[in-house]
């Protein structure tokens, strides 16, 4: 019986878990909830999942979550509360899915306790790669991605030998513009952007794939995960998204790991690892599908990734400036205050603004952080 704690359980990936840890009760309980201010939800999960400590961000819900749920069950507030409700429930392993830098303090308290990580939080790793792979080695952590492309590198590296390793190939959807003529994005409204061709996601992370800046933070990600360099780190276009990331190695062999467009399958392999379990996702028929396709991305169109391995090149607190900036930017764009062309471009000027700190503290990325968003609604006012 595996314990988890889940950061993050009312929102997309939260839910999820609750799923797959609901349909195995004889392999996981839940030891910790928390979230950020959904009352109702985290309360109905409660009630069902029985956890030691149920946490929210903001005060006042959780005053009014304390009203509402048993006495034994711990009810914390606050970053504090996030915090020990990671860290302090007795879980074996921690899946963070927290958005943004929230989600940062968290992540390594957990760490810190000598619980397991399922990561599916990009900001850990982009603001804090070092400091959190440091963390996870010195107290014996794994961390296991939850992300879907992050989670199929992983699966495809298991069991070889890292040195063998040529170069990691993580696809991109391409999102709704990837074939329109550039000249046509400038006019891009936010209803547009957020229309993606394949699923439905929330606004930040649906304009994050319109202009691949979720494809540059995963190279970020990808590089502090498996501490392979930027260079043998591409990106590919596959529209079809059954491939979810593939590892060529130096023999020419190329393994990738391949299933229906469902979070539950990386959620589960992340929660029962190194074990598998039964998913409920729709299983893959390739001669349904009948062909994969595959193109290279052109770097001058999506000019995320040349800023992705910039920051990557003069690290410290460059890579966690760019995610903040791009967070700002994107909430800029929504806010119809700045064109979709404005938001990459927008990034790099405040990546080129930036003092970097070469070995930063906790604090000093979080410092970055304000500095950036700070920055980027300073720079907006005059695009």
């Amino acid at each position: 019986m595996k314990k988890v704690a889940i950061l993050g359980s009312t929102g997309s990936i939260g839910t999820q878990a609750v799923d797959i840890i609901e349909r195995n009760p004889d392999r996981f309980t839940v030891t910790a909830l928390a979230a950020h201010s959904n009352v109702s939800l985290i309360c109905d999960q409660a009630g069902r999942l029985k956890p030691r400590i149920a946490a929210l961000y903001d005060e006042r819900a959780a005053r009014e979550l304390r009203r509402l749920l048993p006495p034994e069950v711990a009810v914390l507030s606050g970053q504090a509360g996030i915090t020990a409700a990671a860290a302090e429930s007795g879980a074996d392993i921690c899946l963070t899915a927290m958005v943004g830098a929230a989600g940062l303090a968290p992540t390594l308290a957990a760490i810190d306790a000598g619980i397991d990580i399922a990561l599916a939080n990009k900001e850990t790793l982009v603001c804090a790669g070092s400091l959190v792979t440091d963390r996870a080695r010195k107290n014996g952590v794994r961390i296991i991605p939850v992300d879907s492309e992050h989670s199929a590198l992983f699966q495809s590296l298991v069991g070889h030998n890292p040195a063998h390793v040529k170069r990691l190939v993580i696809t991109a959807s391409g999102g709704p513009f990837w074939k329109k003529p550039i000249e046509e994005l400038a006019g891009v409204t936010p209803e547009q952007a957020v229309r993606h061709p394949r699923w439905t996601m929330g606004k930040k992370i649906s304009i994050d794939s319109a202009t691949l800046m979720n494809k540059a933070l995963e190279v970020i990600e990808a590089s502090r995960l498996f501490d392979v360099p930027q260079e043998r780190i591409s990106v590919l276009i596959h529209p079809e998204s059954i491939v979810h990331s593939m590892v060529e190695y130096i023999d020419g062999s190329v393994i990738a790991q391949l299933a229906t467009t469902d979070m539950r399958v990386p959620i589960a392999y992340a929660l029962a690892y190194p074990e598998r379990i039964e998913c409920p996702a729709e299983p893959l028929d390739l001669g349904k599908i009948g062909g994969l396709t595959f193109f290279e991305p052109n770097e001058d169109r999506f000019r995320a990734l040349v800023l992705a391995r910039r920051a990557l090149d003069v690290g410290g607190t460059m890579p966690a400036v760019m995610s903040a900036a791009n967070e700002q930017a994107v909430a800029l764009f929504l806010e119809g205050k700045i064109g979709f062309l404005s938001i990459v471009k927008l990034v790099d000027e405040v990546m080129g603004r930036h003092v970097t700190t070469a070995v930063p503290s906790l604090s000093e990325i979080i410092q970055a952080d304000r500095w950036a968003r700070q920055e980027t609604n300073i720079i907006g006012e005059d695009i």
